[in-house]
């Protein structure tokens, strides 16, 4: 009985990290090993618009096919592999790439949330350091007399 819960065990632990293998299909391989590895680095910087936290080399959605395809149309078209990824980005948009380029629109993304804070922290500081300075203004000497007289009780 335990050898048949453990066999069972180890085919699905099996099949599961399996799945990526099978994602590029036999048909898709490229003759040239050189420009299939170079087909296969640019389909790992791709993201599977599908599934969206995979790289179209792991996903077998049939959108992650047809990219895979086209990337290996392009470079065996005899495009860069920068060439293949700006085709890509221009059909898809910025979002495709798994690793986004920098660029002005990013670092305003990115950078916002710490701007923010940044001008919170000062706001925060700033009415600290208002509350708890003392008052600037003193009292003159009939408010003091006055003020002596209400809390000795006789006004």
């Amino acid at each position: 009985m335990r050898f048949a819960i453990l066999r069972a065990f180890v085919v699905a632990a099996a099949l599961a990290l399996s799945g990526a293998a099978f994602a590029v299909q036999p048909d898709e391989v490229l003759d040239d090993p050189a420009l299939e590895a170079r087909a296969r680095a640019l389909s790992a910087e791709l993201r599977c618009m599908v599934c969206q936290n995979q790289s179209i080399d792991d996903s077998d959605a049939s959108l992650a096919r047809d990219l895979r395809i086209l990337v290996r149309e392009r470079i065996k078209a005899g495009d860069s592999d920068e060439q293949v990824l700006a085709y890509i980005v221009a059909r898809y948009g910025e979002f495709v790439l798994l690793k986004p380029r920098f660029s002005l629109r990013n670092a305003l993304l990115w950078g916002t949330p710490l701007v923010l804070l940044v001008i919170g922290g000062v706001v925060l500081a700033v009415s600290i350091r208002r509350r708890e300075r003392p008052a600037t203004k003193r009292l003159t000497a009939e408010e003091n007399a006055a003020l002596k007289k209400v809390l000795d009780g006789e006004g």
